[in-house]
């Protein structure tokens, strides 16, 4: 095989269908839709945080066509939105290093009791991250994490306590990503073709399609998402938001 062939969107594409066959397999999956069946059938909501890539993931849980209602994104964005930050520490290239970070955001969030949090971050060592994990442990909720135990395990952590999220949360999902994310070496160094993104958003709808499959079994109605794009998306959705109100934010 040619250096070219190593790195071409085949290798690639190949990489993430033998992830795609193994990691539906984890136990860990059926666990998180346990405390996701748990919390919706107390009422609470699923407040899901990521910083960077990971955001992305959280929009995965919430607020996406197929998913489930009782879902909240939390985002470093919310020390301007909803506090009284100013836009300019947005820019701070630190910013997700800072513990403190993390008391803010949760603080200015509409979390209630038995709220449950999914925490996503592929390093699972910065500082918002780790603290975030840490408050809401302290606070009495559930914590899930998705992160990658192959770079965390690697890497010293950025928070003044050296723990990592995995080492907080009731239940890790591995996203099964390397250390450094991609996975085809480069000749001189490096790699492309970053996983976890892939990964993680997988492990999202795995534990929502197996939550979705709990409520299910046991006659219940799952509160579920349309499409906004389909005619009868919106009026389906305002319906069972307003359940919600004021405990799920939308459009930020």
């Amino acid at each position: 095989m040619t250096v070219n062939q190593r790195v071409a969107p085949r290798a690639f594409a190949e990489h993430i269908a033998q992830l795609v066959r193994v990691i539906p397999e984890d136990p860990e999956i059926t666990r998180a839709a346990g405390l996701f069946t748990r919390t919706l059938n107390a009422g609470g909501v699923i407040q899901a945080f990521g910083s960077g890539h990971s955001e992305a993931v959280a929009m995965e849980i919430a607020g996406r066509a197929g998913g489930l209602v009782p879902t909240n994104r939390l985002a470093l964005r919310d020390i301007v939105l909803y506090g009284d930050a100013p836009r300019a520490e947005l820019d701070r290239y630190d910013l997700e290093r800072d513990p403190a970070v993390a008391r803010t955001i949760l603080d200015l969030a509409p979390v209630q009791q038995y709220d449950l949090f999914v925490i996503i971050s592929n390093s699972g060592v910065n500082g918002v991250v780790v603290e975030l994990a840490t408050l809401v442990k302290e606070r009495g909720h559930d914590l899930i994490a998705i992160t990658s135990r192959a770079h965390s395990e690697a890497v010293v952590s950025r928070h003044p306590s050296g723990r990592r999220l995995a080492d907080l949360a009731d239940v890790v999902l591995d996203n099964h990503a390397p250390y450094g994310d991609a996975v085809l070496p480069l000749p001189d160094g490096g790699s492309v073709g970053a996983v976890s993104t892939i990964t993680s958003a997988l492990l999202a709808q795995l534990v929502v399609t197996q939550t979705v499959s709990n409520l299910l079994d046991a006659g219940e109605v799952p509160p579920v998402y349309l499409s906004a794009n389909v005619p009868e998306g919106d009026a389906h959705n305002l319906r069972l938001e307003a359940l919600y109100a004021g405990r799920i934010r939308r459009g930020a």
